[in-house]
């Protein structure tokens, strides 16, 4: 069963609400916080509100030469690690390399992803979306546990989306081993497993102090659309035949400000500090979603599903003895 408290509080933030307006008066001195995919898109916005805030920001990357040119503007403390999430070793050594410091991980935003792109496998053969959204990110939230518990009060934020109601965990089938692969069910699974990923920690780790969220950061047009063609932006209803975004789709969608804004908000908003285990979009908590609710909002149950989380959380730990 989906949380009690899985509705929407008086955040006093919305849809229009930025990354820097949400830690407007937050003071992140003397904080540790690790961003993936921090260089580009809503990532690099989200590392540009923790900064000014006062945080260390951390920013794991494929490609560190192109991720410092990147962030190279931003002020504060801004540091860039080297970190594949389609190769556990490349993760495993960012992470303890980090512990090595033997400093405490304040926050920890699963940011970066890959979305709708063509079959491929990572790892021992997992399904390149599953494999790189979920297992690289849970991978790395294990190795770094040591340094989350040292933080007082840590916080991890797991980057979902409304695309979570395209499919459930495909339980019979995770690696699409049996059957034609769908880029979109592929995907779709990868975010209800961020979400039940963000559920199931808090399960486990919120009598330490550490609680986590999973998030829809909403409609942003980011390098996370490299895979798709035009033709199918199209087809989706995101763009016009003479390749503009029509004005119903503006109203709804966000600039990369705006975007990542809730993942900002919940890792280190005061009004969630007691509050965890759930997904969030529009800084705030996600109302609980039903038959009736729009495509581009509201988290359906299977995605917060305390149960599936338990049983999603033991697979991905057998998995990860394998790899």
């Amino acid at each position: 069963m989906p949380k009690a408290y899985q509705k929407p509080i008086d955040s006093g933030f919305g849809h229009g609400s930025t990354c820097l307006d949400v830690v407007s008066g937050i003071d992140l001195t003397g904080q540790t916080a690790i961003v993936t995919g921090g260089y580009s898109g809503i990532g690099i916005e989200t590392v540009r509100a923790l900064s000014s805030a006062g945080a260390d920001v951390i920013v794991p990357a494929r490609r560190p030469d192109a991720a410092r040119e990147a962030l190279s503007h931003i002020g504060g403390h801004v540091a860039v690690g080297t970190m594949d999430l389609g190769d556990l070793s490349s993760v495993r050594q960012f992470a303890d390399a980090f512990l090595e410091s033997g400093k405490p991980l304040d926050i920890l935003i699963n940011n970066a992803g890959v979305m709708a792109c063509p079959e491929g496998r990572v790892g021992p053969g997992w399904e390149l979306q599953f494999g790189t959204n979920h297992m690289g990110h849970f991978a790395l939230t294990k190795t770094l546990m040591p340094a989350l518990q040292k933080a007082d009060g840590a916080r991890v934020v797991a980057l979902s989306s409304t695309a979570h109601k395209i499919s459930d965990i495909r339980w019979d089938d995770m690696q699409f081993e049996n059957g034609s692969y769908d880029k979109w069910q592929a995907y779709g699974q990868a975010k209800t497993a961020n979400s039940l990923f963000a559920v199931g920690l808090d399960q486990k780790y919120a009598d330490q102090g550490i609680r986590a969220y999973g998030v829809h950061p909403g409609g942003i047009m980011t390098p996370l659309q490299r895979h798709l063609p035009q033709e199918e932006m199209i087809a989706l209803g995101w763009l016009d035949k003479n390749g503009e975004m029509p004005e119903q789709v503006k109203a709804i969608f966000k600039t990369p400000e705006q975007g990542g804004a809730t993942a900002t908000w919940c890792a280190t908003s005061p009004a969630m500090s007691t509050l965890g285990g759930v997904y969030c979009e529009d800084c705030n908590v996600a109302q609980l979603g039903d038959e009736n609710s729009p495509r581009w909002a509201h988290v359906q149950p299977h995605a917060v599903n305390e149960e599936s989380a338990e049983r999603l959380w033991a697979i991905s730990e057998d998995l990860l003895k394998v790899a």
